[in-house]
């Protein structure tokens, strides 16, 4: 059975056949193409009818936003060992 909900854009999907979630980044209605992001960073373009076939599920985003970055390390993401901010706070928050 063909999957019958549209991509919608900025929405996280997974197919069952693959774990990796992927997000719908355009739809490109006159050429009938969805462009959709893996976790990885991998850009993919699928025709429509294909991403009807396949039947992705939507799916919450990864926590992990920093999947698409080879050379993040721990330390440049602002937070401390246990992943919180550190006691830090924005500027202009409190």
């Amino acid at each position: 059975m063909d999957y019958e909900a549209p991509p919608v854009v900025g929405q996280w999907y997974r197919r069952a056949d693959r774990p990796q979630p992927f997000q719908v980044v355009a739809l490109d209605d006159a050429a009938a193409t969805v462009d959709l992001e893996y976790f990885d960073g991998t850009v993919d373009e699928w025709p429509l009818a294909h991403w009807y076939a396949l039947a992705p599920e939507p799916c919450e985003p990864p926590q992990d936003w920093t999947g698409p970055y080879d050379d993040i390390e721990r330390d440049d993401l602002g937070t401390s060992e246990d992943g919180t901010s550190g006691g830090k706070t924005p500027d202009g928050l409190s």
